[in-house]
């Protein structure tokens, strides 16, 4: 009867353990993905309206799950292991990066409604991001 107890612990270790490894290498996979990456400034009221109005919710967002957010002072250029496509020179500038590269930028802060807009069109015509509703990208 023990090693009938034991097997099964066996089996069920094993399969936890084959469970870890395919959400580590998931998670792996994700850490080079899409993410957005704001550039900012000390100072900059625009910088500050976004943190206000956006910065709170769009981690919640399916924009913000699709593409994480990373925030940078502009003194510090791109974080390592980013190209940025040209220099910033604005702030707030969002740049979007899939695997180290950037691929679309917002320059400035055009308001909540504007801001939202203008990221869901560069993620569905840059990335392989789906609408919440299910509507892919219309390229």
């Amino acid at each position: 009867m023990l090693s009938v107890i034991e097997t099964v612990n066996d089996v069920t270790m094993f399969s936890r353990l084959i469970s870890s490894m395919a959400i580590a290498i998931f998670l792996a996979g994700q850490a080079l993905a899409v993410e957005l990456i704001m550039v900012e400034q000390k100072g900059c009221s625009h910088c500050q309206a976004w943190h206000k109005a956006i910065g709170p919710i769009y981690p919640k967002t399916p924009e913000g799950a699709f593409a994480p957010l990373s925030v940078v002072n502009i003194s510090e250029g791109a974080p390592e292991g980013v190209q940025f496509a040209r220099k910033v020179v604005f702030t707030p500038t969002f740049v979007l990066v899939d695997e180290g590269a950037e691929i679309g930028r917002i320059e400035g802060y055009p308001g909540e409604d504007f801001f939202w807009g203008l990221l869901e069109m560069m993620l569905r015509a840059k990335t392989s991001y789906v609408k919440p509703d299910g509507s892919a990208a219309s390229n």
